[in-house]
């Protein structure tokens, strides 16, 4: 402390009026708050928890195959920083700003006002800026404002990306109140019913004087109503207002990103002179022409190509591909997974797809949504090797795609689950939260027994044939038209619903995915406690659930609870002040979930958005506030981090005295150095793009 009294003595000349002033708005640290997690684990902060996965399935790989796993590595890293610039117009501005002032200070960083900074500058690269990855509400750091002048005051040879007449204490007056007024841009995705969300969202998807209104008038003019194979309009693109007219800034070579698009395609041209078969080449060469053109026809073509590509061991995903960040479902967050196929795991699951019309059969929907012959769905488990974009360090643990409902439908599609994801989580998960909120010993056990093995057999479920079920009727539009900022949430709870109708069903034992019936009862005991209550510890007080797979699982789980009432279905026990909530009747449950796939089937195929916002905002939206508040007492109680995330693998090339390739090195890092390499490296995106 006695080094921060002798900075600030020094510096005192430089505090200006807004200094004042963000002082007033800012809380000053608890120094003994600070102190207490100074010297704990650096891979624990705030709500987060940063972990490994074991990528050493790349040693097993053909030299051939290294290389192309390398070159697809630096083609998703190249594009990373297109994520921090869609989610917020000033996050590449933060971005260079934080990461010049770690770099440069070389003074005493032992006091908690620094280590705070730390870990804000953390935890925005864990959320790819300044909104947190699940809540989507920004975030301030828990550090006096006056640091940062104090830091860069004293910092010779910073590199700000300030304008040339400013003075560093100028261009600090002018992004401060970015950092750290809560109430500026507050959230990056609005869903409130009744306002402009659009307008509203702090997200990068539309320039200033954008409305609600008319994005989607742009968006509905481009197609034509009922058409049977639409594009994903508006997917890779700004919308913007120029001289009054709206006009779409496509992300390609020469256009919007053009220097992280020159990047990867760079490295995808690499890439493709190594691939493992014709097919995967041509998937590549057809990427790379999507990404010089930004055409969203020659992005369905890929498409098509990719889900018929289904040789070889290596596969990726690279593009613009999920909208949940656009509050009305138009625009794609960069994604990036680069994946080694594991094949035992993936043939023991292929069973799933095999039985992918039974499933479509004897399913709970309506005969006129069934599809009369499911096509083309492939399961895979991988390994994964790199991820990047919307995908790190938060990542999904399945993932099927494509989503363009008539390339399902006509082509089919690709799911994955990631097993080594899986597996990291699983290994670093305790049983606490089990012996916290669930009260009886025998469904404790029974989770313990079957846990593991139920959630993946969720995921698979959920991606294989959930995603790949139902249709929509003839000349009813796309979700997205017809459901609009419902329909990411009815998707979810849709594919949910399927694979929790199929949990419990004696055909999974039959063709011997699952060992009994327990394995679907430990499932159903998880997503009730989950989504009806454990899931709320990631919620600040007074919020409504604002993400499309929390609102999804609440949804589910709280429709399942009112109409099981009658019937004692699901037990709501409050046992020594603590609130439980129990399945009694399994079977009962299992018919509950069917009624409601039933329903959200017939939703989707109809287009019937009032039913849609009537049962997102009945059911998925609102919070029982009582119960939240004693949900997170409960799990602060266990000093367990709500969210994890993953450092990537470091992948080295070895070339031989000839420059040829003939090896790769793969190597752990330290989640600081790693972003800090990743912000040398793959500073592609300029500031203000």
């Amino acid at each position: 402390m006695k080094y921060i009294y002798l900075l600030t003595l020094v510096l005192i000349t430089f505090y200006s009026p807004l200094r004042a002033q963000v002082e007033e708005v800012s809380e000053a640290p608890n120094p003994n708050t600070l102190l207490e997690n100074m010297f704990g684990d650096p891979n624990v902060f705030a709500d987060l928890k940063i972990l490994t996965y074991d990528a050493s399935s790349l040693n097993d790989l053909t030299v051939k195959q290294k290389e192309l796993v390398y070159y697809l590595s630096q083609a998703a890293l190249s594009g990373r920083e297109i994520t921090y610039a869609q989610n917020y117009k000033h996050n590449i501005l933060l971005k260079r700003t934080l990461e010049e002032i770690y770099l440069k200070y070389e003074g005493d960083r032992s006091f908690p006002e620094w280590h705070e900074f730390e870990v804000y500058l953390k935890r925005f690269w864990f959320s790819n800026g300044i909104h947190h990855h699940y809540a989507e509400k920004k975030f301030v750091g828990n550090f006096p404002p006056h640091l940062i002048y104090d830091v860069v005051g004293v910092t010779p040879n910073l590199k700000l990306p300030k304008n040339e007449e400013e003075s560093n204490e100028d261009f600090l007056d002018r992004i401060m109140p970015i950092m750290i007024d809560p109430n500026l841009d507050a959230k990056k995705v609005v869903k409130d019913k009744g306002v402009d969300k659009v307008a509203l969202s702090a997200n990068n998807y539309y320039g200033d004087g954008v409305t609600e209104a008319e994005a989607l008038a742009h968006y509905a003019a481009m197609g034509e109503k009922g058409e049977k194979t639409p594009v994903e309009y508006g997917l890779n693109s700004r919308l913007v207002k120029i001289d009054g007219k709206l006009v779409d800034l496509v992300y390609k070579s020469g256009g919007l990103y053009g220097d992280a698009m020159d990047a990867m395609i760079g490295w995808l041209e690499k890439a493709e002179k190594v691939a493992e078969n014709d097919a995967q080449a041509k998937h590549i060469s057809m990427l790379i022409d999507y990404f010089k053109t930004g055409d969203l026809k020659q992005w369905d073509a890929t498409n098509i190509n990719w889900v018929n590509s289904t040789e070889g061991d290596i596969d990726f995903i690279l593009g613009f591909i999920e909208v949940y960040g656009d509050a009305i479902g138009y625009k794609g967050a960069f994604e990036s997974v680069i994946q080694v196929n594991d094949k035992e795991a993936s043939k023991r699951m292929e069973v799933l797809s095999k039985n992918a019309q039974y499933f479509e059969d004897n399913s709970s929907i309506m005969n006129e949504h069934k599809k009369e012959n499911v096509v083309g769905v492939s399961y895979r488990v991988i390994n994964a090797a790199m991820e990047a974009g919307d995908a790190a360090p938060a990542t999904p643990i399945g993932i099927n795609l494509p989503n363009s409902n008539w390339i399902r439908s006509t082509h089919g599609s690709k799911s994955i689950s990631l097993g080594n994801i899986v597996e990291a989580y699983n290994s670093a998960g305790g049983s606490s939260s089990l012996e916290e909120f669930y009260l009886d010993e025998k469904v404790r056990a029974r989770i313990k027994e079957h846990g593991k093995l139920s959630s993946k057999m969720h995921t698979a479920m959920h991606e294989v044939i959930g995603h790949a079920s139902g249709k929509i009727n003839d000349g009813v539009g796309t979700p997205k038209e017809t459901l609009k900022n419902y329909s990411n949430t009815l998707e979810e709870a849709r594919a949910d619903l399927v694979a929790l109708y199929y949990i419990y069903d004696q055909k999974l034992v039959e063709i011997g995915l699952m060992p009994s019936l327990d394995v679907g009862m430990a499932e159903y005991d998880n997503y009730i406690a989950n989504g009806m209550m454990l899931q709320l510890r990631r919620l600040d007080e007074g919020e409504n659930i604002e993400e499309d797979h929390m609102r999804n699982r609440q949804l589910n789980a709280s429709w399942a609870y009112e109409k099981g009432l009658k019937d004692n279905v699901i037990e709501k026990k409050i046992v020594e002040g603590k609130t439980y909530f129990v399945v009694n009747d399994y079977a009962k449950l299992r018919v509950i979930f069917g009624e409601l796939l039933k329903e959200i089937q017939r939703i989707k195929s109809e287009g019937d958005f009032q039913a849609a916002e009537a049962l997102v905002e009945g059911y998925g939206v609102k919070v029982d506030a009582a119960l939240h508040k004693e949900v997170v007492e409960r799990y602060a109680s266990l000093n367990l981090a709500p969210y994890s995330g993953f450092v990537q693998p470091k992948l080295t090339p070895v070339f031989d005295k000839k420059g040829k390739f003939k090896d790769l090195k793969v190597e752990q890092e330290g989640y600081v150095e790693q972003m800090m390499r990743f912000a040398k490296e793959y500073a592609f995106v300029k500031v203000g793009e």
